[in-house]
């Protein structure tokens, strides 16, 4: 069976803009609103395929005015600019955690290639000057007999 990690804290900074997940493996991630809010997972952003996905543009500065837990599995996340529909499981989180670097220079190269370009500091740059780390990824159990 698949170990599929669980959040055992979340913690969102309004004043940052960034939302604190720590799971039950030990993985912790920052993750900046404007991240989440782009690669939100709705059909409204996504599309119902690749072709009809819809870049978000002009999200330098959005923020979380409201995280509601939907059962067990999930985080629906209300944005100030008015988006709430779609919802962030925790492995999508965990995902979007884990894999930020490919997943935020994507968006990048999307954001480029579509003649627009983000206004304000990145917001990973911003977490870096402060310290902080946007992935902590737990550490992998040595081997049996190489320990």
């Amino acid at each position: 069976m698949e170990n599929r990690p669980l959040p055992t804290e979340i913690n969102l900074h309004q004043q940052s803009r960034v939302l604190e997940l720590t799971y039950d493996d030990g993985a912790r991630f920052s993750l900046p609103c404007e991240y989440l809010r782009v690669l939100s997972p709705s059909a409204e952003v996504r599309g119902h395929s690749p072709a009809t996905a819809k870049l978000q543009v002009g999200k330098e500065q959005v923020g979380i005015t409201k995280l509601e837990q939907i059962g067990s599995y999930a985080l629906k996340i209300h944005f100030n600019d008015g988006h709430h529909s779609g919802l962030y499981d925790w492995q999508y989180l965990y995902k979007l955690g884990r894999a930020w670097q490919p997943l935020w220079f994507d968006y990048l190269e999307r954001l480029a290639a579509a003649g627009h370009q983000r206004q304000g500091p990145d917001p990973f740059e911003v977490l870096k000057a402060r310290g902080e780390v946007p992935s902590r990824l737990p550490e992998p159990e040595p081997e049996p007999g190489t320990a």
